[in-house]
């Protein structure tokens, strides 16, 4: 066969693309392993909140591919997320494309297969859609060739597929879900009552209701219309992708989810073409010709279980259907919670005076300004989210407790605040309040950015047995 014939697999228009979404993904990946590395051992680890030891001697447990299957120690782990981050640098500079083609491919599929086993052990904690979102794609973006092949159109196309579910799949769940997106009244509550508000959350929830609900309209465009132009001719799927990227903005500027909304703006570049710039390749290797197209094969044989849950009536949200987190189904918010729960978790010394812990991301403290964390992730305070909605399996929550009363060092640094300065309290309690961002006259006088009130206790005063109080 001619190499002229095999020109169709190229997509040299897209070298800025592949250079977003190979440095960006790398650069998530560091941010992954990071705050694995920062968290891990005191949720998972040997004496954290859920062993990852107990963990795996479930036979479901053992069943997932990980490093980590036959031997967990934090030492291990600590290792892995070195190397994870350490490689993930490498790909951040650039340096591993500016070899031959099998050198960023070997790179990526590294920290895939790294965040993977964490991913994979990690229960609850991990139990994410943008954590199978950042495996999925740093699968794909190891197929994007380095600096000497122009880039694979079937990998540029599978990652606008990815974009395609991740924003449809998110538009369909909406509109099976809560009526509060169907009448347009869902962004009346959103910004008040999302996992993670953020300094701007509290201006974008007192915006007038005819912005929210136009909010609402336009998120309905953009997940159910827009996501097929990506598809179209240039310069159509460069527009789509634009308007995918600012609505992208917009929740980044607003909330805190992690890196889903960054990682959706660096997929969003896989439709982004720079024609005028377009670079004159050599021949791609048969080798990688053969290697990218098993792999693009795999993909698009795995994506029959993702669309036809994008048709079902009783479609999932963020399912893998497979161990390796390969073309997942996305979705976000198919409720809409119309009211705040927060749990604040408080200690005491002597029996009267209760102080409160003070986390870092979630509300707390009423006169606090919410904090910018994303794309960096709490996932304690996350769960701490979840738990105010449901308390049924309160397992971690229970034990987290008890490292309160222990005064645990590396439980105390997941906090923002220890009211006792690392001395163990004789008691802790959990109780529930419901949370609203101030009005601006209520703000205007004690300068508070919540009011909260009491609705209950979810743990009453507790204390390690044997312990003798005063």
């Amino acid at each position: 066969m001619d190499w002229a014939d095999l020109r169709w697999f190229d997509a040299a228009d897209y070298t800025l693309a592949r250079e977003v979404l190979q440095r960006g993904t790398a650069a998530i990946f560091f941010l992954a392993f990071l705050s694995t590395l920062a968290q891990f051992p005191a949720l998972l680890g040997d004496r954290g909140l859920l062993p990852v030891a107990d963990y795996l001697r479930r036979p479901f447990a053992r069943r997932w591919p990980s490093i980590f299957r036959f031997h967990y120690s934090d030492r291990m782990l600590a290792a892995v997320c070195a190397a994870g981050m350490s490689v993930s640098l490498t790909l951040v500079a650039g340096l591993p494309q500016l070899g031959p083609s099998w050198l960023p491919l070997v790179a990526f599929l590294l920290v895939w297969v790294a965040y993977l086993s964490i991913v994979n052990v990690g229960q609850v904690f991990y139990a994410f859609g943008w954590e199978s979102l950042l495996l999925e794609t740093g699968f794909i973006v190891a197929f994007l060739g380095s600096r000497d092949v122009a880039p694979p159109l079937t990998v540029i196309l599978l990652l606008r597929w990815l974009v395609f579910r991740l924003e449809f799949g998110a538009g369909m769940i909406k509109m099976r879900g809560d009526r509060s997106w169907r009448d347009l009244t869902a962004l009346y509550y959103h910004h008040e009552t999302q996992p993670m508000p953020n300094p701007l959350s509290r201006f974008a929830h007192r915006l007038p209701r005819g912005v929210h609900r136009f909010e609402v309209l336009a998120n309905h465009f953009v997940q159910l219309v827009v996501p097929f132009f990506l598809f179209a001719p240039q310069p159509i799927a460069s527009i789509a992708a634009g308007i995918i990227i600012v609505t992208q903005l917009w929740l980044i500027i607003t909330g805190n989810f992690a890196w889903l909304n960054v990682l959706t703006v660096i997929l969003a570049f896989s439709a982004v073409s720079n024609p005028f710039a377009a670079t004159t390749f050599a021949p791609t290797p048969v080798w990688f010709l053969v290697v990218v197209g098993v792999a693009s094969a795999l993909l698009l044989v795995l994506s029959w279980w993702p669309a036809r849950n994008l048709l079902s009536k009783n479609q999932l949200m963020n399912a893998s259907f497979n161990r390796w987190h390969l073309v997942n189904a996305y979705g976000a918010f198919g409720s809409v919670t119309k009211e705040r729960l927060e749990i604040i978790v408080e200690g005491t010394t002597d029996g009267t005076e209760w102080r409160e812990y003070e986390f870092r991301g979630k509300p707390g403290d009423v006169a606090r300004m919410p904090a910018q964390f994303a794309p960096y992730h709490l996932r304690l305070d996350w769960l701490m989210w979840f738990l105010a909605l449901d308390s049924r399996d309160d397992r971690w929550f229970r034990v987290f407790l008890v490292r309160l009363l222990e005064a645990d060092a590396p439980t105390l640094r997941l906090l923002a605040r220890d009211p006792f300065g690392g001395v163990a309290p004789t008691q802790v309690r959990a109780r529930i309040f419901r949370y609203r961002f101030t009005t601006r006259q209520e703000r205007r006088g004690k300068a508070l950015w919540w009011t909260r009130e009491e609705v209950g206790m979810l743990v009453r005063p507790t204390s390690l047995p044997g312990r003798v109080h005063e």
